[in-house]
Parts: C-alpha cells; sequence; structure tokens
C-alpha cells in the first residue's frame, strides 16, 4: 500500500467543491451519511475525503497507519463518481492543519471559488481550537451536519472570535436534522472486545480490517 492518492481531476473542475477531513479511523457509515447529507444540502458536484495524518488536537492518539485509513476510505466510496480522496495530509510533515488543506487546494483549481467544508458532529467542538479560523470561514462556506445542542455551544464558543459576516456564514452552513449516533471511538472500542461491526461499516471495510487486524487490543 503506497497510503498515496492524488487529487482527482474531477475535483480540479468542480463547480461546488466539498472538502471532508478527519481522522475516519476507521471510516464508517455515519461518514457516508454526513458526506451524502452535506452534498444534497449544498448540491455539491464532488466530495475530496482527506484523512487526516495528525490531528492537532487529538494530541497522543494512536491512529491507524495513513495507509490503512486512506485504503478503508477508498473502500468505502465505492467508485462514487462525485467522491474521491486525496492523501495531501498524509505526505504533509507535522500536524494537519485545514487551512492549510483549503489553501493547497484554491491553488490547484487556480481559484477559491465554491470550496464548501463538511464537518461532522464529531469534529464541531474542536472547531474554536482549529488555526486561523476566520480566514477558513472567509475560503469556504462551512457545512455543519451535527447534534443542535452541540452546534449552539461551539457557534457560541466562536462569536467573540469571528467578524460578523464570518459568524453568519459559519450559521449559514448548519443543516438542521438529526445527525447518525456513531462514532469511530465506540467502532474501535467494540473491535476491541472482539464484537462484530460488519454492519457499522461500509461494504468491505470488516474484511479489510479484519484481514489487518487493525484495532486489535485497543480502543
Amino acid at each position: 500500500m503506497s497510503g498515496r492518492a492524488p487529487l482527482d481531476a474531477r475535483a480540479l473542475g468542480a463547480g461546488r467543491l466539498g472538502v471532508y477531513g478527519g481522522s475516519f479511523d476507521p471510516v464508517h457509515r455515519a461518514h457516508l451519511w454526513v458526506a451524502r447529507t452535506a452534498q444534497r444540502a449544498f448540491a455539491l458536484d464532488h466530495i475530496v475525503w482527506v484523512p487526516a495524518a495528525r490531528p492537532p488536537h487529538k494530541p497522543g492518539i494512536e491512529l491507524a497507519s495513513g495507509a490503512d485509513r486512506l485504503a478503508m476510505i477508498e473502500l468505502a466510496l465505492g467508485g462514487e463518481p462525485s467522491w474521491s480522496a486525496w492523501s495531501v495530509e498524509l505526505e504533509r510533515v507535522g500536524p494537519s492543519y485545514t487551512i492549510d488543506t483549503l489553501r493547497a487546494l484554491a491553488a490547484a483549481r487556480g481559484h477559491e471559488r465554491g470550496l464548501h467544508l463538511v464537518i461532522g458532529g464529531d469534529n464541531l467542538g474542536f472547531l474554536p481550537k482549529w488555526r486561523e479560523v476566520g480566514a477558513l470561514l472567509e475560503l469556504a462556506q462551512p457545512i455543519v451536519v451535527a447534534r443542535r445542542d452541540a452546534a449552539r455551544a461551539a457557534l457560541d464558543a466562536l462569536r467573540p472570535r469571528l467578524s460578523a459576516a464570518q459568524f453568519e456564514r459559519l450559521a449559514a452552513g448548519f443543516l438542521d436534522l438529526e445527525p447518525f449516533d456513531l462514532s469511530a471511538t465506540e467502532l474501535r472500542a467494540r473491535i476491541a472486545s472482539g464484537a462484530d461491526v460488519s454492519e457499522d461499516l461500509p461494504p468491505g471495510v470488516g474484511a479489510y480490517l479484519r484481514e489487518r487486524r487493525l484495532y486489535r487490543g485497543r480502543a
């Protein structure tokens, strides 16, 4: 496994492009639900899935290798033509910062138009700690799929750090719905205990992690 995936040409040419980052450790059905929900709600032409190398807000967390997480994402995408994986953060030295990825994407496309940042509920609580969050909100329209109580808390935490325009942009991206209740932390614990989690994983991912013996003996 090379652990590399170049930026897809379909992402370069998409008018409305979503960027969905995270640890994806492992990728599961809730991640697919978030992506589909965001894509429908904001009419995204394409979504780039970006696995993080070392999320700065999760210090000390042992992740599966970047190659394994990328391989599981590619299995989960299942040939969906409007989705692709990009390994830019796995190839970057040091922590993964979303603002750097968005700037690299804008540079590759030659413009900043049409960028949308998909944020799942598992990452929303960390948003106030993200690097250059104000610049990030100017560069990409956020799409937030999270529980409404968590969404309100994150909004309140960010309000003093944002301009009125930035705050309105963030608020405009919240989707009024109940998310899929599933977490990677819970799945890792169940896998470590020997439980069968196949129904919570995309096709092919369960077989892959069993073959690689991922998450055995750890949560």
